[in-house]
């Protein structure tokens, strides 16, 4: 009985895949109708000045992660699918997932991608006035743990 119920309750999995792909779309509609704007607004303004360029270059970097945050999104229900109900489902060979470490090790390279975007943006916003070499020391210190984590992480293999 107790067999039974704890291979039926993996399905309860679908509701971690049904919100992840939701907020997957989400995120990536948002991100879409943010180009669009942003691309209308510029047309309509018919130059872009030197500055106004590092400026849409930022807009457009700004949605560039969004697009890579609903990128983790989807390689969470996509992974979690896959290790709980359904590990035939057809994907690309590097979305295949086989183990809970496969779909970490996926998620902590799409994060490692996040953070360098959200400090080119920085860098890019930079001003002269804050300091970034704090925010991209710490942001380098948490990309070095997760690389570590990924590296150690195979070696146990």
């Amino acid at each position: 009985m107790f067999k039974i119920a704890a291979g039926a309750a993996r399905y309860m999995i679908l509701l971690a895949v049904v919100g992840s792909l939701l907020a997957c779309a989400t995120v990536l509609v948002y991100g879409f109708v943010e180009a669009i704007q942003l691309i209308w607004i510029t047309v309509e303004a018919g130059e872009v000045s030197r500055k106004g360029a590092k400026a849409l270059s930022l807009e457009f970097i700004e949605i560039i992660d969004l697009f890579l945050l609903g990128t983790v999104f989807f390689v969470i229900a996509i992974g979690l699918y896959e290790l709980f109900i359904d590990a035939d489902i057809p994907v690309p060979e590097w979305l295949t997932i086989k183990t809970l470490d496969d779909l970490k090790n996926k998620l902590i390279g799409v994060v490692i991608v996040v953070l360098a975007v959200l400090f080119l943006g920085q860098v890019m916003a930079w001003d002269g006035q804050r300091d970034l070499l704090g925010y991209g020391a710490a942001i380098a210190l948490v990309i070095a743990a997760l690389s570590a984590f990924l590296f150690l992480g195979g070696k146990k293999k």
